[in-house]
């Protein structure tokens, strides 16, 4: 019932009653003293709605703006989250089991593993989103989250809608390589980007349409000691337990990838500038670490793509957009240039 509701029925109720007994009352002191009364029983109904309107007024959701961040970011020592992460683990409560689902938790790879692979890893467990990249031999690649309920056939699916737009990537780069005019040397070097662009974009976009040995990681939800079970089993580098994750849309994973051995940092590509990102419209999610291919080097967070998404526009603009941080490369020793921030 709304405040100014219960305010009117006071007054019904409470008004006539007082109204006759002061016309009863002839006595000026005892008609001043009930009119006293009257006022102060008023205000005490109106103090009592008043708080009683503030408790009743529905609380909403508390968790707005909150975003909870499960895995590695850039810095991090890569051997202390493995170890944080088994300790997590091991501590993990059974009552750490959320309302009948069990507990979300992150789980890391010691390799990159085709789709068929993951049943045998992932096959017993609720899987929600795994995340994916093409370890190109020094060349920068995206890091991509495909959801994932199914295994593998939902990855089989997510990984043909990349190399989908991958191939639409590729044509976009391309284009903008063909409407560069001029010979100078910034016109060149343009010209090199974009077609570099076009090259990693297009072997991209056949490795997953084949199916490649791309996913590296994956969120779950299972019972403390499933995930346990799965933390032993071979292909696992780590499971990162997350009890306090309710809702996964204001949670961002961040997964160390398998190259990464010693400290999270920026990476290297023996190819060209990354060339500026062509005009697509993606749905994003907060960065996740991107990496280094010799062993005991690693790298700082890159941009995720969650597909499906949208297509890329034209490419009729030869304009280029502001760049974006290349993911991650499998790179030589040489000391890593960092990536513009997203």
């Amino acid at each position: 019932m709304r405040a100014g509701n219960l305010l009117r029925q006071l007054d019904q109720r409470l008004l006539p009653p007082l109204t006759r007994a002061v016309a009863r009352l002839g006595d000026r002191s005892a008609r001043s003293g009930v009119l006293t009364w009257a006022a102060v029983l008023s205000a005490a109904a109106v103090l009592g709605t008043a708080v009683w309107a503030v408790d009743d007024a529905p609380v909403g959701d508390r968790t707005v703006g909150e975003v909870t961040r499960v895995g590695v970011t850039d810095g991090d020592s890569v051997p202390g989250y493995l170890r944080s992460a088994a300790a997590d683990l091991a501590a993990l409560p059974a009552s750490a089991s959320s309302a009948g689902g069990g507990t979300y938790a992150l789980v890391t790879l010691t390799e990159y593993l085709p789709p068929q692979r993951l049943a045998a890893v992932l096959g017993d467990v609720g899987v929600s989103t795994v995340f994916g990249r093409v370890p190109l031999p020094g060349r920068q690649t995206e890091i991509v989250r495909i959801p994932a309920l199914r295994v593998p056939d939902d990855v089989v699916a997510g990984m043909e809608e990349v190399a989908a737009r991958k191939d639409t990537e590729a044509a976009d780069y391309q284009a903008r390589a063909a409407a560069v005019d001029g010979d100078g040397v910034g016109e060149r070097e343009l010209r090199e980007r974009y077609v570099s662009g076009a090259e990693v974009a297009t072997a991209e976009a056949a490795a997953y349409r084949t199916g490649c040995a791309c996913v590296y990681a994956a969120v779950v939800r299972a019972a403390p000691q499933v995930l346990r079970g799965v933390a032993a089993r071979p292909d696992v580098r780590a499971v990162d337990p997350a009890p306090e994750v309710y809702r996964l849309d204001r949670t961002v994973f961040t997964p160390p990838l398998p190259e990464q051995r010693d400290v999270v940092r920026p990476p290297a590509d023996t190819g060209p500038s990354p060339a500026p990102t062509p005009d697509v419209s993606v749905e994003s999610t907060p960065p996740a670490p991107a990496p280094l291919a010799s062993v005991g080097e690693s790298s700082e967070p890159a941009p995720v793509v969650t597909i499906p998404s949208p297509a890329p526009s034209s490419a009729e603009s030869t304009e280029p957009p502001p760049p974006s941080i290349a993911t991650s490369p499998d790179s030589t020793g040489a000391e890593s240039p960092t990536p513009a921030s997203s």
